[in-house]
């Protein structure tokens, strides 16, 4: 794949991962035009160009997800604490437990391995679906339609209060549910998970730093499944370099529209975001017809 190509997909890839407009059906729709075919590499390079934007939100998130690692592994070591203590208890010797959940980064934890769940049993049984909709530009323009209406109902939800303590274990399985839905090319997984926070009565900054790093797990899932095939793939020299540099242009990007998108949360703009997408799925089918 030639450098500038590769150039495009990273910025591609950093825009519309964190704005509201589907990175995967952008992906598909793009390399279309550009006539990108990598064979069976297309999928590992998304899964490098998703890594790109993991790291732009580790930076950009990074007191935040320092504090959910440090409580994590508290988290586990109370519950191997705890479960010390059953087995003395059933020695009858006494002994108090701990309590697990006790902070606002506890309950995030939990709340995020919640809505990873649902997302990685839909990503599992739906994988073969997936592929198959990544080579159809038919697919995600029919998405970015679903997307837009999604967008709108963003816009028009009333503001929510929930913080981590006040956020349900079932608020994080539907906004799960939705992230699952956002495996299919053209659905945005930003739009619909905060759209999905925003109904469950989120906070509106909390809506968006949740539906960031929510996607953490899944990412990082989805890359662990494709480094067990790493050594069937073969690359050209220029495959590499092309995916190194779409790797880091997309974390850069990225980086810049984490910053943009925290800005944007103040005002509801979504619909400026709901018209994009229409117009793009409106072409992606029109393109699917014509061409």
């Amino acid at each position: 794949m030639p450098i500038w190509k590769a150039v495009i997909l990273g910025i591609i890839q950093g825009a519309a991962e964190f704005l509201p407009v589907s990175s995967s059906g952008h992906l598909v729709i793009v390399k279309e035009i550009l006539g990108v075919d990598l064979g069976n590499g297309g999928i590992f390079f998304d899964v490098m160009l998703h890594l790109g934007t993991l790291l732009a939100i580790f930076i950009a998130f990074w007191k935040d997800i320092k504090h959910l690692i440090v409580e994590g592994v508290h988290i586990l070591l109370d519950i191997f604490y705890n479960i010390g203590v059953l087995v003395r208890k059933a020695a009858r010797r006494e002994c108090g437990y701990r309590r697990v959940v006790r902070s606002s980064y506890r309950k995030l934890v939990v709340l995020i391995i919640v809505s990873t769940i649902p997302t990685g049993i839909i990503g599992i049984l739906m994988s073969d679906i997936i592929s198959l909709a990544n080579g159809m530009i038919l697919v995600p323009g029919i998405c970015l339609l679903i997307t837009a209406m999604f967008l709108l109902i963003a816009d028009f939800s009333d503001d929510g209060e929930k913080r981590p303590k006040e956020v349900t274990y079932r608020d994080a399985t539907v906004v799960g549910l939705a992230q699952g839905l956002a495996t299919m090319p053209g659905v945005s997984r930003s739009g619909t998970t905060i759209t999905a926070c925003l109904l469950c009565g989120f906070e509106k900054k909390f809506a968006v730093k949740y539906s960031f790093i929510m996607s953490i797990p899944a990412v990082m899932g989805a890359a662990l499944l494709e480094v067990k095939d790493l050594g069937e793939l073969k690359f050209s020299q220029q495959d590499i370099i092309s995916c190194i540099i779409a790797t880091v242009v997309a974390a850069v990007v990225g980086y810049l529209s984490i910053c943009f998108m925290m800005s944007l949360v103040r005002g509801k703009k979504y619909r400026y975001f709901a018209i994009y997408c229409a117009l793009m799925g409106i072409v992606a089918i029109s393109y699917f017809f014509i061409v």
